[in-house]
């Protein structure tokens, strides 16, 4: 098992690669229609509270795993702890990635299918309207299924060209323009007449709209939406120079994915209730909303275009951190065993992700415990699968790895003291798989 033969140029295309990772759907998509079906603002505040307590432990936990090994995820559990079982965490990961690539893919594709929609002219003022357009797009099966498959080609040529020229190349020129661009969004929603009550929904809490359910939601997003409980992140580091400041980059990669959290409901929810809509519109908000925004927007055609674009980016960027985690176990640093791999795994998770893409319509009637394949699969990767990982690994780092390792690792390159190693060790020991047993045990009714 050798070490990783690739390396990230820099801290900083660390950093958007794995904030690109971390962002992607989980903050654009996901995130606004698990605030608009969870209660507003009373989520979001324990999402904010779960990513840093729980989700920022974790990524700092995964790091170490990562860095201080150099190997992908499967290998280093191996190297990590010797004659034990713990490996299967990385296969938990494995499976985790697979599953949710799978039915990511098929909002990558919805997000293709509205790309060429907006480039020709046939996206804004549709005569039927903007949520007949959406539910005639998905449950299109030819539109559907083959834009799964285009979306997972495009994911499977920059993980194929490497971490270095594929990866790490496309994030840092997209990520800062998504930035930018949202931040024009944002300005637009907010001088909308009535935006006001969106923004006080999404801002104000109301703890009477939270459950159990709700609860859980808010957990899962936090792993979902900085890819941890799934290893990826253990993958991502072990590409990271040994002289990096991991605390740093955690620190970096949290305050992002909460600016971006922050930034998709400024843009969403003001327009929601300027427009006389409903928060609680579920998977397809995303897709309503925008187009109904940017109507109102000078030269809305292109600025929509612009913005699904690098959606499709921010989309992309997750999806490569997903497909790399899978490959980069099989191909355990052998860069020429890459390009081959990156097909064959891409094909298969295309193929089990076709039943999820065919959820809206002619597979809409058939059930898994009452859900679709796509919500099936959203499900049990976000409340079952990620919170599962996530707790794995919060009692594999402090049982398994030695204290100096973990001191070493967090202390290059940052004046972190001693209060804050133990404060992290703390969380991470004890409230991080505390949370998430009382959590699962409150949602299936024993306490």
């Amino acid at each position: 098992m050798t070490k990783q033969d690739e390396q990230w140029t820099s801290r900083f295309g660390f950093i958007l690669a794995a904030a690109g990772s971390a962002i992607g759907l989980g903050a654009i998509w996901k995130f606004p229609y698990m605030v608009g079906t969870s209660g507003g603002g009373a989520f979001f505040l324990l999402f904010i509270a779960f990513t840093i307590l729980i989700g920022l432990p974790l990524l700092l936990a995964e790091f170490v795993i990562g860095r201080s090994t150099g190997k992908e995820a499967v290998s280093a559990y191996q190297e990590i702890a010797p004659k034990t079982r713990w490996y299967w965490l990385g296969y938990v990961g494995i499976l985790t990635a697979g599953i949710l690539l799978s039915f990511y893919a098929v909002v990558g594709g919805w997000i293709l299918i509205y790309l060429f929609k907006s480039m020709t002219g046939q996206l804004l003022h549709p005569a039927e309207g903007y949520s007949e357009l959406f539910n005639k797009i998905i449950s299109n099966p030819y539109e559907a299924v083959g834009a799964q498959l285009v979306f997972i080609i495009l994911t499977i040529v920059v993980v194929a060209r490497g971490v270095k020229d594929g990866i790490e190349k496309s994030s840092k020129y997209m990520m800062p323009a998504l930035f930018i661009l949202f931040i024009a969004l944002i300005v637009r929603s907010l001088t909308l007449d009535g935006s006001m009550a969106g923004v006080t929904f999404f801002l104000w809490p109301d703890f009477s709209k939270l459950d159990a359910h709700a609860i859980l939601f808010a957990l899962g997003q936090s792993f979902f939406s900085l890819s941890v409980g799934v290893s990826v992140m253990a993958t991502y580091s072990s590409y990271l120079s040994k002289e990096e400041s991991l605390t740093n980059s955690a620190f970096s990669i949290v305050g992002l994915n909460l600016m971006i959290s922050l930034f998709a409901g400024l843009a969403i929810f003001p327009a929601i209730f300027s427009l006389g809509m409903k928060p609680e519109a579920g998977p397809g908000l995303l897709f309503i909303v925008l187009p109904s925004v940017f109507e109102h927007i000078p030269m809305g055609r292109l600025f929509l275009m612009m913005f699904l674009a690098l959606f499709l980016f921010a989309t992309l960027t997750s999806a490569f951190s997903m497909l790399e985690i899978i490959v980069a176990s099989l191909t355990k640093g052998a860069t020429e065993k890459r390009v081959k791999w990156a097909w064959i795994v891409g094909i298969i998770i295309f193929i089990i992700g076709i039943p999820s893409a065919l959820s809206f319509g002619i597979a809409g009637d058939i059930k898994i415990f009452g859900q679709t394949f796509f919500d099936a699969a959203d499900y049990l990767v976000s409340n079952i699968l990620l919170p599962l990982g996530a707790l794995l690994i919060s009692i594999f780092v402090p049982l398994r790895m030695k204290r100096e390792v973990l001191m070493h690792e967090l202390h290059v390159a940052t004046s972190i003291g001693k209060k804050m190693f133990v404060v992290w060790l703390m969380l991470l020991r004890y409230l991080v798989p505390l949370v998430i047993v009382l959590v699962f045990l409150n949602v299936i009714g024993i306490i």
